[in-house]
């Protein structure tokens, strides 16, 4: 059997192949609710053989929106929707997890589709925050700077959030921590220009991270797993980097966290980023020496770079982002491509 559909087990949790649908936000919900979009799109990819498939970042408070179209989990009431979810995506014999955020600076926008500029007081948007007062762009509103006050109330945000993705019957979670949103804002010294306990060294501007992490574990059962999400650098002069990536991987494996997600970029808005095929797998694998497990992500979009990845010990996890929304069915194609008999769902076996 290839590596790519061999299965790994995460604590409890076992994964009948290391292929993952990244989290991808969908901006088709009201109110934070899952609809039927959010029904067939991620229960095709589970038919179609995806062993994981994380759920698009969910807002732990309505103000964590990156658009008004963003999923949330801040009450009670979005619970049922996501037992639908759940149950169907376990029903094809995929892990079912979820993607738990707060865009920080980055919310208040217009869909990607009108635009994706933020949205105006009077149509529609809201007051942002961050660690700093500083925008993403020039053209956004100022973000209020969080005050303890507000610090802790998005720790409790995180911690309620996950005690309703375990009612929900969500298996893993996922702690959005990259790509310019509210968390990754705190990690950045470009972002992050507090003089306070949250801001400076390497150790106050992981702190809000590390807190995080420690409420969820709190009421996240032990033998299910967390996985933490990070962009591994800013690609700016000044920026967060890959060693304090490496040197993070070692905090959050002390703490805990199972995985870490490797992605890049986002929270400089003119930054250079060389996108290429795979041009994130370094990360992975430099934080993978560490001891920790990690995933990577970014460009890949063929079996046999995902088996090579795997192969060469790069990285635990391939996350697929594109690929699966252009071929919902990538897992059953790419199985046939690299000789791996797989279970298809009876529905579908007269074309296998």
């Amino acid at each position: 059997m290839s590596k790519l559909f061999s299965p790994l087990t995460i604590k409890k949790i076992n994964l009948k192949n290391r292929i993952v649908m990244s989290p991808m936000c969908q901006y088709s919900s009201k109110d934070g609710f899952p609809g039927d979009w959010h029904l067939v799109h991620y229960g095709t990819r589970a038919a179609g053989g995806t062993g994981l498939i994380i759920q698009e970042a969910t807002a732990v408070v309505p103000e964590g929106r990156i658009t008004p179209g963003d999923l949330g989990i801040w009450s009670d009431e979005h619970i049922p929707g996501y037992k639908q979810i759940v149950s169907f995506i376990k029903q094809h014999g995929a892990v079912p997890a979820i993607q738990l955020a707060h865009a920080g600076r980055k919310a208040s926008c217009d869909l990607p589709w009108n635009g994706g500029k933020q949205l105006n007081f009077n149509n529609g948007g809201w007051q942002t925050i961050a660690p700093s007062e500083i925008p993403f762009t020039s053209g956004d509103r100022t973000p209020l700077s969080l005050d303890m006050e507000g610090i802790q109330n998005v720790i409790a945000s995180f911690k309620n959030a996950a005690l309703r993705s375990l009612e929900a019957g969500y298996e893993i979670i996922e702690i959005h921590s990259a790509h310019g949103y509210l968390l990754q804002e705190f990690l950045s010294p470009l972002s992050n220009k507090r003089n306070d306990e949250y801001g400076g060294p390497f150790e106050n501007r992981t702190l809000l991270l590390k807190q995080i992490v420690d409420a969820v574990k709190s009421v996240w059962p032990a033998e299910n797993p967390l996985f933490v999400r990070i962009s591994s650098t800013d690609w700016y002069e000044g920026g967060w980097t890959i060693e304090e990536s490496i040197k993070l991987g070692n905090l959050l494996k002390e703490k805990g966290v199972d995985l870490i997600d490797c992605s890049s970029g986002g929270n400089i808005f003119d930054a250079k980023i060389p996108f290429g095929p795979g041009y994130q797998v370094s990360f992975a694998e430099a934080i993978k020496k560490t001891g920790i497990m990690t995933g990577t992500v970014g460009l890949i979009t063929n079996a046999l770079q995902a088996e090579a990845i795997l192969k060469n010990n790069q990285a635990d996890l391939v996350l697929f982002g594109r690929e699966l929304l252009r071929n919902p069915y990538f897992a059953l194609q790419a199985a046939r491509e690299l000789g791996d008999d797989i279970a298809w769902p009876s529905q579908y076996l007269r074309s296998k």
